[in-house]
């Protein structure tokens, strides 16, 4: 399972926060895995960016995911997790 954490904190909504989590929503559905990860919104996790959103993955924490390079983190951090998590 894993835990993706989306900060909502005032800086990173500022830079696109609700249109992330649209599309992590969007993502999930898409490849139908709402028993594989968990989605949740977190306060400041101190890693603000000059750009983007951070998301932290099972601890580990992702600064600057925009809307522009979000398909490319989520097909290499969370599918690719996934699937190797799948054996």
């Amino acid at each position: 399972m894993l835990i993706v954490q989306i900060c909502v904190g005032s800086s990173c909504h500022l830079k696109g926060a609700p249109e992330i989590v649209s599309m992590f929503q969007a993502e999930i559905e898409k490849h139908k895995l709402e028993d594989e990860i968990v989605l949740t919104g977190s306060f400041c996790t101190g890693k603000c960016n000059r750009s983007g959103v951070t998301i932290t993955v099972n601890d580990e924490h992702y600064p600057g995911i925009t809307i522009e390079n979000f398909r490319e983190f989520f097909n290499e951090k969370i599918l690719k997790t996934i699937q190797e998590n799948r054996g």
